[in-house]
């Protein structure tokens, strides 16, 4: 079986900061992370490759720095790591950057034929939950969103079963291979990487990947190929603090409805 999961460094947004002055992130000094329920979709793959064998390569979009999140997917079982790295897909939207990681996973198709790709449902650092399904369609992959069980794989029949979260209920879905499905959080528990592997991933050969080793057209990407682009970020302005009534219970009580009854919250009996 050949998996592919692709995989985005993103700033812990609980250290994050906006610069009231400028309206942009504060990124100096913010440690980066793998997106975590990309880091759910690294898991799921490498249990499907423990289960039916097979190869699981991790794919990311980046600078030369999100090789950081490519080790830590080796760490947890991954047998290749793939980065695209160039100037050239600088600013991509998630129209692009879907294009340009479709093209990848081509690449890869054409050396061995994909069975299964997995994203995270969506990345934190945006929450547009639209690159996977994105990356499905351009692939013609059938496209299996908010799993959050795998049933079965059945590679001879080319045939995949999952559960589907929904509000409140869950969707059994069956689909054909290739597929691409984007995980939630409730697929599986994260395993924690031995020193071996954590030792194995640091010393693995990270394989670099520009526009050039990919049949991409530079209209379709970047700047230039991103019809959607953010003009500005800001911080919601501070509530104020609720009043607080002290005094007496049967006190507080005629104060409060003294000042509800002008607002016709409540009725003056």
């Amino acid at each position: 079986m050949e998996m592919v999961v692709c995989v985005k460094q993103v700033p812990d947004t609980t250290e994050v900061h906006i610069d009231p002055r400028t309206n942009t992130l504060v990124r100096a000094g913010i440690p980066a992370i793998i997106n975590p329920f990309d880091a759910h979709a690294v898991e799921a793959a490498v249990q499907l490759k423990e289960r039916y064998d097979g190869r699981v390569t991790a794919l990311s979009m980046g600078p030369p720095q999100a090789t950081e999140v490519l080790r830590r997917a080796l760490g947890m079982g991954v047998d290749r790591a793939i980065l695209l790295s160039d100037r050239a897909f600088a600013g991509s939207d998630t129209l692009a950057t879907s294009y340009i990681l479709a093209a990848a996973i081509r690449a890869i198709d054409r050396e061995t034929p994909v069975d299964l790709v997995f994203c995270g449902k969506q990345a934190i650092d945006g929450d547009t939950a639209q690159v996977g399904p994105g990356i499905a369609t351009r692939l013609g992959f059938t496209q299996l969103t908010y799993v959050m069980a795998i049933d079965r794989v059945d590679l001879e029949g080319r045939q995949i079963q999952v559960q589907r979260k929904l509000e409140g209920k869950r969707e059994v879905v069956r689909g054909r291979l290739p597929a691409l499905l984007t995980v939630v959080k409730d697929l599986n528990e994260l395993r924690y990487a031995s020193l071996p592997a954590l030792i194995q991933a640091a010393r693995a050969e990270i394989v670099g990947w520009n526009k050039d080793n990919l049949a991409v057209d530079p209209a379709h990407m970047g700047l230039k190929g991103s019809p959607t682009s953010v003009r500005r970020i800001f911080a919601p302005p501070e509530r104020p603090g609720g009043e607080i009534i002290p005094g007496d219970p049967r006190q507080a009580a005629a104060t409060l409805v003294a000042k509800l009854v002008p607002t016709k919250i409540v009725a003056d009996q």
